[in-house]
């Protein structure tokens, strides 16, 4: 006898991750450079540092620019890069 696979009903699906960031470069078509920071406790000496990193995201209306606050969300890969997608503005930037 043959062991059941499970179905396609069966898969656990995660829900998708969102970030919120700063844009930090708006000059591509369609493609936006996301700053994250986040704030860690240094395993050794316990003081909270921050780490920053660069996510590149979807902007379909390319109404995104530099100084922005924006949400994103996690996506299938779009390109070599670009596995995020812009959700919304919240903030615009300063300029």
């Amino acid at each position: 006898m043959r062991e059941a696979t499970p179905g396609p009903a069966a898969v656990a699906v995660r829900p998708r991750q969102r970030r919120v960031g700063q844009v930090v470069s708006a000059k591509m078509q369609k493609t936006i450079v996301v700053k994250v920071i986040r704030r860690v406790q240094h395993p050794v000496y316990k003081r909270v540092i921050r780490r920053a990193k660069k996510f590149y995201a979807h902007d379909e209306q390319n109404q995104c620019r530099e100084g922005d606050w924006v949400r994103i969300e996690e996506t299938r890969p779009l390109s070599k890069l670009k596995r995020w997608r812009l959700v919304e503005i919240l903030e615009r930037g300063k300029g």
